[in-house]
Formats: C-alpha cells, sequence, structure tokens
C-alpha cells in the first residue's frame, strides 16, 4: 500500500497585520489582499467532495451486507438451498475480488490520479451489481460477486487516500473517521434494504440492483470533484495543482500551499524499504500491535455477524431475523461513532503539547485502525 501521505499546511491563516501578494496561475494575475478583505473558503467547502467519495465507502458496506439477508433467497431461487459450499463461495468471491483490488488500488491511484481511479472503480462495482440482480445460474452470481469485490477494494485503497489529501487541518480528524463510519453505513443500509424479504422472496434481486445508484453517482460526482493537489504536483502539472487548490480552497490559498509542497518535497526523501523491514526493530513494536488488534477483532466473530447474522437469529428461533440483524447493524454505526470519537479527543489530549505544524504530511487519524482492511481478513 502506498503512503497515505497528505497535503495540509496552508489552512492556518496569518494573524500578522499586513498585506501580502497572492498569485493565481490560472489567471496570470497578481493580487494585493489586504487582511480586512481576506474572504478565505471554510473548511466546510470540501465536504461535498469528500461526500462524493465516500460513496465508495457506503458500497464498501453495502456489497458486504448485502448478502447477509439474501443468501437463503438466492440460494433457492438459483437452485441450491442445501449446497452451503456453493453459499460460502457467493460469500467469499467478494473477498477474493476484494483482495486483488486492494493491491490494484494504489497503484492505480498514482498512475491515474484519485479522480480517474474512482471513475475506473466505477466500472466493476456497476457491472458486478448489475450480474448479482440478473443472475440465473450460481456462475453469474459469482462472477457478479468478484467483480464487485475487486470495486470494494479499489475503493479500500482510494477512498482514504483522497480525503486524507484534500482536507484541510482543521477539520483532518473528524473526516478521517468519515471512512469508516460510512462503511458501516453501507452494511446497514444493505441489512435494512432487507426487510420487505419475507414478504417477497425476490427481493434480493432488487437489493443487488439497489447498488447500481450510488456506483453511477460515484463516477459522476467524481468527475466534477477537483484532483489531489499533491498527485497533480508530484506528476509536474504545477498550474493544475493551483487550480486545484483554488478549487478547493480559495485562490488566497493558493501561493502559501504551493510553497509548502515545495519545502515538503525537498524534505520527504526517504530510502526505499521492503517487506522484510516491518520486522526489524524500529517496527517490530507497531507492526505487533496493529496485528495483534486485527488477530482479535477477528476471534470476536465480526465476519461472520456481518454475513450470517441473519441465518443465526433464523436458527436461534428468532421470528424477526432480518429486522434482528439491522439492529445489529444500528448498533455498530452507533458504536463507530462514539469510539471514533473517543480516540480522536484521546489522541488530541496526548499530542496536546506536542507541535501542531504537520504541514505537507501529517499523521493520519488515529481511528484509521478501524479501517474497512479488516473486514478482508
Amino acid at each position: 500500500m502506498e503512503t497515505r501521505g497528505s497535503i495540509e499546511g496552508v489552512f492556518l491563516s496569518s494573524s500578522k497585520a499586513r498585506s501580502f501578494r497572492a498569485q493565481s496561475s490560472s489567471e496570470g494575475d497578481v493580487e494585493d489582499v489586504e487582511p480586512g478583505k481576506i474572504q478565505v473558503k471554510s473548511s466546510e467547502s470540501v465536504l461535498p467532495y469528500v461526500g462524493a467519495a465516500c460513496l465508495g465507502a457506503v458500497l464498501f458496506g453495502y456489497h458486504l451486507g448485502v448478502i447477509n439477508g439474501a443468501l437463503e433467497y438466492l440460494a433457492k431461487d438459483l437452485g441450491f438451498p442445501e449446497n452451503t459450499v456453493l453459499q460460502g463461495w457467493v460469500v467469499s468471491a467478494l473477498l477474493a475480488g476484494a483482495t486483488v483490488g486492494s493491491f490494484t488500488g494504489g497503484s492505480l491511484a498514482d498512475k491515474f490520479g484519485r479522480t480517474k481511479t474512482f471513475m475506473l472503480d466505477a466500472i466493476p462495482l456497476t457491472v458486478g451489481a448489475f450480474l448479482c440482480a440478473t443472475a440465473q445460474s450460481i456462475e453469474t452470481m459469482i462472477i457478479g460477486r468478484l467483480l464487485s469485490g475487486i470495486g470494494i477494494g479499489i475503493s479500500s485503497a482510494i477512498v482514504p487516500l483522497y480525503i486524507s489529501e484534500i482536507s484541510p487541518t482543521e477539520i483532518r480528524g473528524t473526516l478521517g473517521s468519515a471512512n469508516q463510519l460510512f462503511i458501516c453505513i453501507g452494511i446497514l443500509a444493505a441489512l435494512v434494504a432487507g426487510l420487505p424479504l419475507a414478504d417477497n422472496p425476490l427481493w434480493w434481486r432488487t437489493m443487488f440492483a439497489v447498488a447500481v445508484i450510488p456506483s453511477v453517482l460515484l463516477a459522476l460526482g467524481m468527475a466534477f470533484s477537483p484532483e489531489s493537489p499533491r498527485w497533480l504536483y508530484q506528476q509536474g502539472k504545477i498550474s493544475e495543482a493551483e487550480f486545484s487548490v483554488k478549487r478547493l480552497y480559495g485562490k488566497e490559498r493558493v501561493a502559501e500551499f504551493m510553497s509548502d509542497l515545495d519545502t515538503a518535497g525537498q524534505g520527504s526523501y526517504e530510502p526505499e524499504a521492503g517487506w522484510f523491514d516491518l520486522f526489524s526493530s524500529r517496527y517490530r513494536k507497531v507492526v505487533s500491535v496493529g496485528a495483534a488488534l486485527f488477530l482479535f477483532q477477528q476471534f470476536a466473530g465480526i465476519n461472520a455477524v456481518v454475513y450470517y447474522s441473519t441465518s443465526v437469529f433464523r436458527s436461534a428461533g428468532v421470528t424477526s431475523d432480518v429486522a434482528a440483524s439491522a439492529l445489529v447493524g444500528a448498533a455498530n454505526v452507533f458504536g463507530t461513532t462514539i469510539a471514533s470519537s473517543l480516540i480522536y479527543t484521546i489522541y488530541k489530549r496526548r499530542n496536546k503539547g506536542s507541535s501542531n505544524n504537520h504541514l505537507c504530511n501529517p499523521p493520519p487519524h488515529p481511528a484509521a485502525a478501524m479501517s474497512r482492511d479488516s473486514y478482508l481478513m
């Protein structure tokens, strides 16, 4: 996975009572701006673009959870109601595709850019959902699940990357946790979508077809979203990077932003690292703690809950099995909201005395440890 460093450092306004000269390369003009007349875009100006990117997180959660209530009904419709092996293939095909997608997402984002990768990602997401919704055989269903998995695997790499690279410092922590929150919202949406199944056994096709809508909206939304200024700068597209900064934060911040990128670029060289470096004494403790967290999370049985809670509730004699699963999904959203808030609050307290000058490469939000990748393990 690529380094998810981001560009920040132009988001704090100077408090000195002086005028400055702001250059806008796209317009080719230089302006004198008086401090009292500065009208800088608010930090919330990036929220529409973050929201468009978070459709990828919603789709990730939706494709994970949609099989929960639909599995029994699609198995009957496609002719393998008693074959648990084939049912397992339908579930795990998504994860197999996601594994492939997660390894390629970062490379695609580096080569084509963040927004274009989002638009490319919408192709397997849309086609996969369509194939699942119209499947007349187990083979078509598995292919559809594989394609959907590739799509959510790619989004698992680029959603948090894009958000981190366009988020201003003052709300970076809040936006950093949006990725995981929207995954849980997607899971909840899939579980709620299964409520009509008891009255309409063929409703499972509609459940899969619904995923086409946010996939198309993701492509459209990113078509109108600015490219990451950091990626553009790395590609040597300076004028385009400046225009992207102007769209995100206002032209008053362009000159200082580009200056910070220059500074960060000059001092950001690090020697290449290999996989075996993860086991060196420098990283051993961090890697061990991170791996242990994911391991214990799997032992808690979260994957079984996400994929099979409806079947478990039914076996336990719960009448409203799908509704019970929806309540589990709601609890998941609630817990994620509380945990993200607490983790970031504690993080800020512990780092209160440290420097806040994280310019173009600030530390990631600590709640990122609860990332979407945990569902792929």
